[in-house]
């Protein structure tokens, strides 16, 4: 019997060997009918490309990552505070005869951006002095007026002494307007530098200017200064100031930054007439602007 089951193996052994020969020997349709016995065999991916039948793979598309969020001032345009009239009855004709004289004095001098905070280097005609012209290095501690009235002030300490000088912009006397270093800082205005140590006013006249990549915003300085001993020029303290950059608690008690704010306003921030829409202002100035560079 056993010798009967090894002669059957081997009969199968033979039989499958010459039926694979066989089939590579019949042509392609030959095959495919012997496929098509055989039973439906497992159908196989070939990609977006291949595939064309209704149950073919496809796979997903990539998802497109998109960054809303616009580059760092793309589109930003950088108006002068003092080209918006200020709030009240005023004389709309002069303000525009006004913004054509700024606009001409700016063809002649380039006047850059700048904003409280930065450290600015100013060149004025002298006629006492040994080159006809004199130089002032400080930091821009406030920004006032409005139209041709339009000042600066900037201060350093030299030798010890804080020096100011308050420059018109439209000034024309000034020979140039270098920013040295561009900057911000927690307040609008830097008037308590006045009553602050120093240290936090005092800058190197031979300062070389502090490059920014394009593009980029400008930084905010997060600094808080120490101030002198009282009595101090005004208040800060109060919330009427809205100081930020100042260390209040090295140099007053608990108990008076309490008095300070009995003298509080919180009803203002209620107030909506106190707010000023100037977007449409700004717009006709920037009209006016087009115009006069187009001209």
């Amino acid at each position: 019997m056993a010798a009967c089951m090894a002669g059957g193996c081997g009969f199968a052994a033979g039989w499958a060997r010459s039926f694979r020969a066989a089939r590579t020997l019949l042509p392609a349709p030959a095959a495919a009918a012997c496929r098509h016995r055989a039973g439906p065999e497992r159908p196989h991916s070939s990609g977006p490309s291949g595939a064309s039948g209704p149950g073919a793979f496809q796979p997903p598309p990539k998802p497109v990552i998109a960054d809303p969020r616009p580059s760092p001032r793309a589109g930003q345009r950088f108006l002068s505070p003092e080209f918006i009239p200020p709030r009240g009855r005023t004389n709309p004709l002069k303000f525009q005869l006004e913004r054509k004289d700024m606009l001409e004095r700016r063809k002649v001098l380039h006047i850059p951006e700048f904003y409280v905070g930065h450290i600015l280097r100013v060149t004025t005609a002298d006629l006492h002095a040994s080159g006809k012209s004199s130089q002032f290095l400080g930091i821009c501690i406030q920004r006032s007026g409005k139209g041709l009235g339009a000042t600066f002030t900037l201060r350093n300490t030299i030798e010890g002494q804080g020096v100011e000088i308050c420059f018109q912009l439209y000034n024309p006397r000034i020979h140039e307007i270098q920013v040295v270093k561009l900057e911000k800082r927690l307040d609008d205005s830097l008037l308590y530098l006045r009553d602050a140590l120093p240290e936090y006013s005092t800058f190197d006249v031979n300062m070389k200017p502090v490059l920014l990549e394009s593009g980029q915003d400008v930084p905010v300085n997060q600094l808080k200064v120490k101030m002198k001993p009282k009595p101090w020029s005004k208040r800060w303290e109060r919330p009427q100031f809205n100081i930020q950059g100042i260390r209040f608690d090295l140099c007053l008690t608990e108990q008076q930054m309490q008095e300070a704010q009995k003298w509080s306003r919180p009803w203002l921030e209620f107030d909506m007439m106190r707010e000023y829409d100037t977007s449409k202002i700004e717009a006709a100035i920037w009209k006016e602007i087009e115009a006069a560079n187009k001209s």
